[in-house]
């Protein structure tokens, strides 16, 4: 069996990619259709994930990491015999949580959450360095690259916040990592 990770936007798969080389994650990059994590919401509107399903004709467990998880994934006729599971992973309301997390505002983002997005009070609120986030994966890789721990915790801090929002069938990254992971100094 190989694990088909469909990652909603490329900051996902950033995070994704990272989490993966540092060896943080359950499982490898062998366990892996195609070796690689893919930006992908559909099977039917990625020809590159649509190859790989093509060339690898065992059964394919799919996870899907987003933020949204509300559209319905479908899976085309040729290989709904081969897919045998669809989980998904949730970072609610939006993957800049991570970085309200890593920073530790998450109780002043608490305060204003109503009315500003986590996208918004990143924008406003986050730096690496002198460079205000700008929501390019390079911001991920820049902000949490040098220091994968920090990621991991925040990933960690994240559920124990706002797992129990999640709704039925909807897990958190965490859920994803691997029990050897060394912590930092969140």
């Amino acid at each position: 069996m190989k694990l088909l990770v469909m990652c909603e936007g490329p900051n996902e798969k950033k995070v994704m990619d990272m989490l993966l080389k540092a060896d943080c994650l359950s499982f490898t990059e062998d366990d892996l259709l195609g070796l690689t994590t893919f930006h992908a919401r559909q099977i039917t509107t990625n020809a590159q994930v649509r190859t790989e399903l093509n060339i690898y004709t065992g059964e394919v467990k799919i996870l899907r990491i987003g933020d949204k998880q509300g559209d319905k994934l479908t899976i085309p006729k040729e290989y709904r015999d081969r897919i045998i599971g669809i989980e998904k992973y949730c970072t609610k309301p939006e993957l800049e949580i991570l970085f309200i997390i890593a920073s530790g505002l998450i109780h002043d983002y608490e305060k204003v959450k109503s009315s500003v997005s986590p996208k918004e009070y990143a924008k406003a609120n986050i730096r690496c360095g002198n460079k205000k986030y700008d929501n390019s994966s390079k911001f991920y890789e820049d902000f949490f690259g040098n220091n994968i721990g920090l990621l991991v915790e925040s990933i960690k801090e994240y559920r124990r916040i706002h797992g129990k929002t999640h709704k039925k069938g909807e897990l958190c990254l965490s859920e994803l990592l691997a029990e050897r992971v060394k912590p930092s100094n969140l």
